[in-house]
């Protein structure tokens, strides 16, 4: 490639390169969705960005959908939160923490790009099912808990509230083009929790 230099990602083993590898082009799909927008994003162009092989992108990610969804989830991914003994308060980390990453660079047109790449004729639904399932899992796991504990109520419909935690940032991001902000986490956190609350 003109005046990169391309990193021999093939030679040699370990877990530390293979990781590099991976951050690279994941970082590259993100800065190019950032600067030029979803277009911008080809194999080639990836390549290049991230200084490896087109066959060590294709190797990882078969298909532009794969590596949309791949980096989507390097910036949105499934993340823990602890026991805290309070639904409402568990509910308001994982919302606050999708807020701060919804907010970052180019992450608005990452997700669009990653749910219009779903609805291309030929891509396979399946894949952002998948990842939205892992995206929403540690929902799922707060309500399970709340059951078990006692705090929510054991006659909810775990899948839907979980759907109904993960939308509204995501539409107010996508489909009404602006950013989420801590006044809808507060609206949400409220609604989602009076309305599953084994209190009331």
């Amino acid at each position: 490639m003109a005046g990169k230099r391309v990193r021999d990602e093939g030679r040699g083993p370990g877990r530390p390169r293979e990781e590099r590898v991976d951050r690279a082009v994941l970082d590259a799909v993100v800065a190019l969705v950032t600067e030029k927008g979803l277009g911008a994003v080809t194999m080639d162009a990836v390549a290049l960005r991230a200084e490896v092989s087109k066959p060590a992108i294709y190797r990882r990610w078969p298909t532009k959908q794969d590596l949309l969804i791949a980096a989507a989830e390097s910036r949105i991914g499934p993340l823990s939160v602890p026991d805290l003994g309070d639904f409402r308060a568990e509910l308001r980390v994982v919302l606050e923490t999708r807020l701060k990453a919804y907010l970052a660079p180019g992450v608005a047109r990452l997700m669009a790009g990653v749910i219009g790449a779903a609805a291309e004729a030929g891509a396979v639904r399946s894949a952002y099912g998948d990842y939205s399932a892992r995206v929403m899992s540690e929902t799922r796991h707060i309500l399970e808990r709340g059951i078990v504990r006692g705090d929510v109520r054991p006659d909810i419909d775990v899948r839907a509230v979980a759907t109904m935690v993960a939308a509204p940032l995501v539409f107010r991001l996508v489909g009404e083009l602006e950013p989420p902000d801590t006044a809808l986490v507060d609206t949400v956190v409220d609604l989602v929790s009076r309305a599953v609350s084994a209190q009331d």
